[in-house]
């Protein structure tokens, strides 16, 4: 066939001509072109053009209309791809939602493929049998076992944080969608306790089964130092023993053996040698010696290592020294520190004699502990330090109590009472907490405040008072005999009365108008040293017996300033006493007395002056003691007889016939 029947309209395509071929573009060549150099679209295409002879003519310009709609198909295909993944993606992430992956179980629960609120239904459902039994532990190689409450133990499943464990949770991650479609695994629950119940719970077992590790360890006794070697123990693994606890929790049967494993002490024999060389062997080799002052004080190694000990601290041992028994060894070479002992009056067969007072030595138990730790590891030689302190005046000194002037005997009073034990217990107590009490010039003595509350642990016992004008018992009773003699010695040593108060009927073993009583927080015997001299005040009891009246003395000593006398009026104004019956239990029978009037005079005279300076009166008014009679409880009334009830009205029948 001829080239123009090839090319004919309509007719079957034949062989291009060259110049056809020349002219048509080479796909090959433009795709090179392409490859080669991509087309930016607002910018020039700077390919070269072809001729018609396939030679480069050099031009530039923007490529043909077709190369570039080439490019934009395969632009739009990339499009497209990417628009495809990204919704089968949007897919995958629709259809996993919050479901757990497929073939996902917890603890052995299926619960694969459910969405998060139903797996959580579906793993509390599938373990609730188990976690309802109680555990079975047992401790392997001993007989040792126990079952124990997992509520005691705090054990409870977090379901929820169980699920989400194990992937029950929205995500747009490409592993967790990955996961679900691809299937899950078998992940252990999540398990809450309450570790303070599971670690009594193993130290239970452990000491039931196993054996606590001896920690190494120094101490001291009579200057020595004493070891304790280290040894082995055997016990839990605390973490993998509670772990275990929790996996049987969540376990089909509830029960699991426990592993005993070796337990080394915290403080090896290395610790122990290392603390002996660096402190305690140091420690005991020699005295110490501290200086307070102009005052050395050597202490030895028997004396101090009571403030010694070592300590364990980050799998060592320490040395501490103790502040407070330290302080004590050295008290007991120095008196108290901070506190001198006064100067103070006794007597000495029968005169006054000042016992000197001892200044106290005031430090800082911390500068003390402080220098001490210093030198007790250093070598012989060396253990000398100095401790920062003071001299403590004492509150009333030597020269001051000379200057007192307490040194004759200025009155002296003696009161006697009739046998009881009581007496002699209550009177002899008071006397003794009053014996020795030294009054400086312008102080006010309290009987109350020196003999304080009458009570058992005070040391007194029941006696007989008076109470609303009769005798009754109470704690403390016959204490006003010790009053009634301190106030007369005070009365004859010209001292100044405060307060004083006369029983309110006279008994006649006491002087009349000038006696006192006593009674807790309510009536006080006070006196005031009006005087520039002290007083001393000194008691003696002579206790009763059987058959023999009992007394009572005060001493005062001082210098003396007046000389005393008195005058007692003569009774008057009396009054006649009463008749009182009681049926109380605790009535005493008593036979009474008339009351009256009386007046003293106290007259103050200078000693070897006959002149009187001043008088002063005390007026007493006693009432009467009225007798007591005492009768037994009268019964109670018999409650009077309840009338019968009256008989039922009758009412009659109208109709009935009448006589």
């Amino acid at each position: 066939m001829s080239s123009a029947d090839e090319s004919a309209p309509g007719g079957a395509a034949g062989p291009r001509t060259g110049r056809d071929a020349a002219t048509r573009p080479d796909p090959k060549r433009e795709r090179a072109d392409t490859a080669e150099r991509p087309f930016v679209p607002g910018f020039p295409d700077t390919h070269d053009e072809a001729d018609d002879t396939g030679h480069d003519t050099g031009h530039t310009g923007p490529l043909p209309p077709r190369r570039r709609r080439g490019r934009r198909v395969a632009a739009y295909s990339l499009l497209g791809l990417l628009l495809v993944l990204g919704g089968l993606y949007v897919a995958a992430y629709v259809v996993a939602g919050d479901k757990v992956a497929r073939g996902t179980t917890v603890a052995g629960v299926d619960i694969g493929g459910q969405p998060q609120d139903e797996a959580a239904a579906t793993l509390e459902a599938g373990l609730a049998d188990r976690v309802a039994q109680p555990l079975d532990v047992s401790v392997a190689g001993t007989d040792v076992t126990r079952q124990l409450d997992p509520a005691a133990l705090g054990l409870a499943v977090d379901h929820e944080a169980s699920v989400a464990d194990a992937g029950g949770r929205r995500s747009w991650s490409p592993e967790r969608l990955w996961t679900y479609f691809t299937g899950g695994e078998d992940l252990p629950a999540v398990v809450d306790s309450d570790p303070a119940a599971v670690e009594q719970a193993l130290s239970e077992l452990e000491q039931a089964a196993g054996q606590p590790a001896v920690e190494g360890a120094v101490g001291f006794e009579d200057g020595a130092v004493v070891v304790t070697e280290p040894t082995p123990g055997r016990g839990f693994d605390r973490e993998a023993a509670a772990q275990r606890i929790e996996d049987a929790f969540v376990a089909e049967g509830g029960a699991t053996e426990l592993e005993l494993a070796d337990i080394s002490p915290t403080v090896d024999a290395a610790d122990v040698e290392a603390a002996r060389a660096a402190f305690a062997d140091p420690a005991v080799s020699a005295p110490v010696t501290l200086t307070f002052g102009d005052t050395p004080v050597e202490l030895d190694p028997a004396e101090f290592s009571p403030a010694l000990r070592m300590e364990a601290r980050d799998g060592g041992l320490v040395g501490v020294v103790d502040g407070a028994v330290l302080k004590d060894a050295v008290d007991d070479r120095v008196g108290d520190p901070g506190r001198p002992v006064d100067a103070s009056i006794v007597l000495q067969d029968g005169r006054p004699t000042v016992v000197p007072a001892q200044p106290g030595v005031d430090y800082l138990p911390e500068t003390l502990a402080s220098v001490f730790q210093g030198l007790v590891t250093a070598p012989e030689g060396s253990r000398e330090g100095v401790v920062e302190a003071t001299a403590a005046e004492p509150e009333l000194t030597t020269e001051e109590a000379e200057a007192l002037g307490v040194t004759e005997l200025v009155s002296e009073f003696t009161t006697s009472y009739p046998h009881a034990s009581y007496r002699n217990t209550n009177i002899g107590r008071a006397a003794e907490l009053i014996d020795g009490t030294l009054l400086l010039p312008g102080e006010t003595f309290s009987m109350n405040d020196t003999v304080g509350e009458r009570t058992r642990e005070n040391g007194f016992t029941e006696g007989y008072v008076i109470s609303d004008g009769i005798l009754r018992q109470d704690l403390g009773g016959g204490v006003s005999q010790m009053a009634t003699t301190l106030f007369n010695a005070m009365f004859f040593a010209g001292l100044e009365d405060v307060e004083h108060k006369p029983h309110s009927f006279y008994i006649d073993r006491y002087p009349v108008g000038r006696e006192a009583t006593v009674v807790w927080g309510a009536l006080d015997l006070r006196f005031k040293n009006d005087t520039e001299h002290g007083v001393l005040i000194d008691t003696q009891l002579d206790a009763s017996s059987p058959g023999s009246p009992g007394s009572i003395t005060v001493r005062m000593y001082s210098t003396k300033v007046w000389d005393i006398e008195e005058t007692t009026s003569e009774r008057h104004n009396f009054t006649q006493p009463s008749t009182r019956t009681l049926t109380t239990p605790d009535c005493e029978p008593h036979t009474g007395y008339r009351g009256f009037d009386v007046d003293v005079t106290r007259i103050f005279k200078r000693p070897g002056s006959g002149e009187v300076v001043r008088e002063e009166v005390f007026s007493t008014t006693y009432t009467p003691s009225d007798t007591v009679v005492c009768r037994a409880p009268q019964p109670d009334p018999a409650p009077a007889p309840t009338p019968p009830a009256a008989p039922e009205e009758t009412i009659a029948d109208p109709a009935a016939p009448t006589g």
